[in-house]
């Protein structure tokens, strides 16, 4: 019997005009504690976006998401919330803010293959 992991998850959402509150779901951050575990994945629907807002600059929000995938798996060069140990970097990535990338509240689960479940989690909740 294979050994289930009890993990956390948030979405990550864009709000191009965060007083509107309206969103569009752009990636998952999915962090085990037991397994040190933490993975982004993330792709922007630039079409979608535009939907909401015209002035929205899609290139700083490329840069963004890029830096929340820096910052989960510890690239040393993106600054010292990124050396920080993975459970400090999950709480930090999904805490409440009010810009326009903002995460959803985290939800919890259990599973055997951590890789298997973000994956699906990104094609349900994302694409």
């Amino acid at each position: 019997m294979q050994e289930k992991h009890l993990y956390e998850y948030a979405v990550i959402r864009i709000l191009p005009v965060a007083e509107r509150e309206e969103f569009i779901n752009a990636g998952i951050i999915l962090f085990c504690k037991k397994e040190k575990y933490i993975k982004v994945l993330c792709k922007l629907d630039e079409e979608k976006i535009r939907l909401l807002s015209i002035k929205i600059d899609i290139e700083q929000v490329k840069l963004n998401l890029l830096s929340f995938e820096k910052i989960a798996h510890g690239t040393p060069k993106c600054g010292p919330i990124a050396l920080l140990d993975p459970a400090s970097r999950f709480r930090w990535l999904t805490a409440v803010r009010s810009s326009v990338i903002q995460t959803s509240k985290t939800h919890p689960g259990l599973c055997t293959n951590l890789d298997e479940t973000a994956k699906r989690l990104f094609e349900e909740l994302v694409l």
